[in-house]
């Protein structure tokens, strides 16, 4: 089945794409509501068909490349979250010791572009290591909805320990310079706030459309923030009000990007959210950050 153009699908099947994709709406519904779309010539098994995740294209790092020295998964250990957890450990080719960059995972486990983004931020000159949540339940099941549901079997809470445990596991990695930064995408974008909040020697953070820290927290946060949004995704963005001014009373440092006409999850190729010109632009943005926060 040929998948459908971007703009073939309306914005409003976008918008129950993100409510099941945040467990808002079951598989059932989900396909209930996406049926009043199905017109013009569009089946409802086009619409799914099209929105469903494709990681075999749009990989922008290969296993192979020869700008990474390695990418291999390894166990460490996060005694205040899941025990043992797996992550993907990158290292850029080069002598000498690297800044690093913790990235997190969205909703769903280290599926592939997740690993794919980790590679990247080798690729970029920085150690990235890429935990999995999902360890303690057995893994990323090969499939993002297994994972959501996998997932939402953990509190956010207990994997932020697994998080913050992957942080001191890279800070102390003998390929790592000290100097640690975290990416976060989605629910990721949520545990590099609240990385912000718990670690205060965390040298940047840059959260992807994620939800925001209670306002009583933001006085704890020490890194400098680099905060994207996108324009249309009204969920996440709805907490940003609150936090700027909670940054601003605090006298944070802080920038806010708010990327126009794109959707939640625009950085992730395998998805029609994915706006190729404008994940391109952040992602430099992003480097860029990270290059001048952790040199």
């Amino acid at each position: 089945m040929e998948k459908l153009n971007k703009a073939d699908i309306p914005q409003e099947a976008f918008d129950l794409y993100d409510y099941y994709c945040h467990n808002k709406l079951d598989r059932r519904t989900f396909i209930e509501k996406l049926s009043v779309y199905a017109v013009g010539g569009i089946t409802v098994a086009a619409l799914l068909g099209s929105m469903m995740p494709d990681y075999d294209s749009g990989r922008t790092v290969a296993l192979g490349d020869e700008r990474l020295q390695s990418s291999d998964y390894l166990m460490y250990n996060s005694p205040k979250g899941g025990g043992q957890i797996k992550a993907l450990l990158s290292t850029p080719t080069g002598k000498g010791k690297f800044p690093g960059i913790v990235v997190v995972h969205e909703n769903r486990g280290l599926n592939p572009y997740i690993e794919d983004v980790g590679r990247r931020c080798a690729v970029d000159g920085f150690i990235s290591l890429a935990p999995d949540a999902l360890t303690p339940l057995g893994g990323y099941p090969g499939n993002d909805d297994e994972g959501r549901a996998m997932q939402a079997k953990r509190t956010r809470e207990e994997m932020l320990e697994d998080f913050i445990a992957a942080y001191e596991f890279l800070k102390n990695h003998p390929d790592c310079n000290g100097k640690v930064g975290v990416v976060g995408f989605c629910f990721g974008g949520w545990i590099s706030n609240m990385m912000a909040v718990r670690i205060p020697d965390l040298k940047a953070a840059v959260p992807y459309y994620g939800g925001q820290p209670e306002a009583a927290d933001v006085a704890q946060i020490q890194a400098p923030l680099l905060v994207i949004y996108a324009e249309l995704d009204e969920r996440v963005n709805a907490g940003w009000p609150a936090y700027e001014a909670a940054l601003k009373a605090q006298g944070k440092t802080y920038e806010m990007i708010n990327y126009p006409g794109v959707n939640h999850g625009f950085h992730n190729y395998s998805t029609p959210r994915y706006d190729e010109p404008t994940a391109k632009a952040a992602w430099e943005k992003t480097i860029s950050f990270f290059k001048e926060k952790l040199g």
